[in-house]
Formats: structure tokens, C-alpha cells, sequence
């Protein structure tokens, strides 16, 4: 039919882009971020570009709602700006007729979501947590670049290291200060390597200088050295089950009903369900007046897509908390959106077929 084929056509090229817009805006925001997190020692520099694909995928769920939202609410405001809707409705096509090619459209799209909520979505934050992980046990020696004072993962040393060989845990002309909240002290030595002894991480430096100022009484201490050993903290690896329920599989949360596990499948599931009533929120809050040159309905759509999504943020606190139930909150929460969204919809149908007849009786 052409009213299908038409709308599913004006549809698909505002969702795509919307879609444009958007990631080219979250993803300039995301590469920032991730550069300040290897500025600030948290992951590794040559891994930024991995951190922002992750980014990336963690976003896309939520990016791909609000795009296909967009779409419907500035699709059909302008079909009601250009006076095709009056047209429409003059034909005996009710606004509970755009829902159909609308779900066809969107179906895709909406299925996309759900499979990127409940599998990607945990993998993509497994795989973060591990890239931040595994750059954060590294030592501090092996952490810095030749050249270049780093801020070590704790924040109390500074180092600087002249590395000779392509051994990263050998280097020479090393210089460390290090803060402590008694102290201040300032170490330099020739060379210096590091060495596993029963479980602790040591940085053994040769032939160097210590400088050490109280902090207090401002008394100094100035010490030479052949050998100087320091211990190096290395991070606890996470067992499996401390894990955060963000990075559980969806099946894994599933067995394992706890307060923090149905909080996690609450928000997973909240977003996939709020997705597809934004649907029927757009197509009832895209009615505007073609007289009017304003485009409020759109900000009020904004307003609504933000609102609602911070109830499902919302709602994964309470679920966590205790104060409401795994059921209660999501089939509630979502099921009075629904109501909502199906009562907007009669309503502006029913104005919109109640001016159409006016116009009729007025012929």
C-alpha cells in the first residue's frame, strides 16, 4: 500500500540519520573521555581505540532508541507541519493506522537492542574491566614510557626511567618521588629491575641516592646505596564470583535471583521493553499544529525519552535496595507506560477524527 511503503520509506531515512548524528556526537565524547583515562594512567595508551569501541557497543543500545524515537516523532511532525496528516485523516486512516508500518520498521531495530542488551552488553563490560585490569596489575615500572615522568596507579610516585634494553623489567637511570602523608622523598639510582619474591612484586634499584624530608618538622635525610628494595603493590585478580552483575551473562543473573543480580536484569530488560513503548510515545507526541511555527512536540519528546529513562535507572536502585520487587518494578513501571502511550494515542486520534468531522459538516 502506498501509505505503508511511503512512511516506512520517510521512516527509515530520518532513524538513519538521526542515528549518524548521534554516534558521531557520543563517539567524539567517548574518544575524549578515553584519552583523558590514558592520560590519567588508567588504561593503556596503544588501547584507546579498543576502550572506544567498547565504549561504543555499551552506548549503542540506548543510542539506537533514541535515533528510531527521533525519527517517529520528527517523521510524523512534519507530515502534521506540511498538513499530510490532515489528508490522511480526511481518508479514513486513524492515527492508530501509522502503528503498523511503524512496527515494521522498527521491529529490526528493536530486536537488535534486545540482543545487544542481553549478550553484548556484559561483554563488552567484561572486557573493560579487563583491559583496565591488566594495564593496573602491571607494574609501575613496566607502566612508563622512556622519557616521560609518570604518575604511578596509587597516585604517591612519580617515576622516571631511561630504559636501555627492550627488557621491561630492566631499566637504568630511574628516578622516583614519592609522597606519604608523613614524607617526602626523592630516590635515584643507576639501574633497576624487578623481581618476584614468594608473592610480593619487588623493584630492586642499584647504586643510587635517597633523599628523604619530614613532612612535620622539615628534617632531612640523605642515604647512598648499592642495592634498595621496594615493594611494588600489585592488585588482587577478581574472582569469578565478585565479579559485578554488569558483566555477568544474562543466563548466568538469571540463575542467580539475588537483590543486585535482579537489578542488573531489570535494567537490561527495562531498556529492550521502554524501547518499544517509545514507539507508541512518539506517534501519540508527534501531534503538532501546522499553524504554529514553534516544534515544541519534539522537546517535549526529548523530555519524556529522558524522564523515563532515568525511572529505569531509577528503578535498578530501588530493585537493589529492596524497596520494591523484580516484578513489580519492571511489568509496572513499563505497563504504565504502555497505558499511557495507548491513551495518548486514543486521545489524539480521537481529536484529530473529531476535526476531520467538524471540517466535513462545515463543507
Amino acid at each position: 500500500m502506498l501509505f505503508d511503503s511511503t512512511l516506512r520509506r520517510d521512516l527509515a531515512r530520518s532513524f538513519a540519520a538521526t542515528l549518524v548524528v548521534i554516534l558521531t556526537i557520543v563517539l567524539t565524547m567517548m574518544l575524549i573521555r578515553a584519552l583523558g583515562q590514558a592520560a590519567g594512567g588508567v588504561v593503556a595508551p596503544q588501547d584507546v581505540a579498543l576502550v572506544l569501541g567498547y565504549f561504543g557497543l555499551q552506548h549503542l543500545p540506548t543510542m539506537l532508541a533514541l535515533s528510531l524515537f527521533i525519527a517517529i516523532v520528527s517523521t510524523l511532525g512534519r507530515m502534521y507541519r506540511e498538513s499530510e496528516m490532515v489528508i490522511w485523516f480526511a481518508a479514513g486512516i486513524g492515527l492508530p493506522r501509522f502503528v503498523r508500518p511503524v512496527m515494521q520498521t522498527s521491529w529490526p531495530v528493536l530486536l537488535v537492542i534486545a540482543l545487544l542488551l542481553v549478550f553484548v552488553w556484559p561483554w563488552s563490560q567484561k572486557n573493560t574491566i579487563d583491559l583496565r585490569a591488566r594495564y593496573q596489575q602491571r607494574s609501575d615500572l613496566s607502566r612508563v614510557t622512556p622519557g616521560v615522568f609518570q604518575t604511578s596507579r596509587d597516585g604517591r610516585r612519580v617515576f622516571f626511567i631511561d630504559r636501555g634494553t627492550g627488557d621491561a623489567a630492566t631499566g637504568r637511570n630511574v628516578f622516583i618521588l614519592t609522597h606519604d602523608k608523613d614524607r617526602e622523598s626523592v630516590t635515584s639510582a643507576r639501574s633497576g629491575r624487578l623481581e618476584n619474591r614468594d608473592k610480593d612484586r619487588l623493584l630492586v634499584l642499584e647504586h643510587g641516592h635517597r633523599n628523604e624530608t619530614d613532612s612535620h618538622s622539615g628534617e632531612k635525610t640523605v642515604a647512598g646505596f648499592d642495592t634498595y628494595q621496594l615493594v611494588v603493590w600489585e592488585a588482587a585478580v577478581q574472582r569469578a564470583e565478585d565479579a559485578p552483575p554488569r558483566v555477568r551473562p544474562t543466563w548466568d543473573l538469571l540463575q542467580e535471583p539475588t537483590l543486585k543480580n535482579q537489578a542488573e536484569l531489570s535494567w537490561r530488560f527495562g531498556l529492550a521493553m521502554g524501547a518499544a513503548n517509545l514507539l507508541l510515545l512518539g506517534i501519540g507526541l508527534a501531534a503538532t499544529n501546522p499553524r504554529r511555527a514553534s516544534n515544541w512536540n519534539l522537546l517535549f519528546a526529548l523530555l519524556a525519552f529522558v524522564v523515563y529513562y532515568n525511572l529505569i535507572n531509577l528503578s535498578q536502585a530501588w530493585i537493589a535496595s529492596g524497596r520494591l520487587g523484580f516484578g513489580t518494578t519492571l511489568f509496572g513501571l513499563h505497563g504504565t507506560v504502555f497505558v499511557m502511550a495507548l491513551a495518548l494515542l486514543w486521545w489524539r486520534d480521537h481529536a484529530a477524527t473529531s476535526r476531520s468531522k467538524q471540517r466535513r459538516g462545515a463543507a
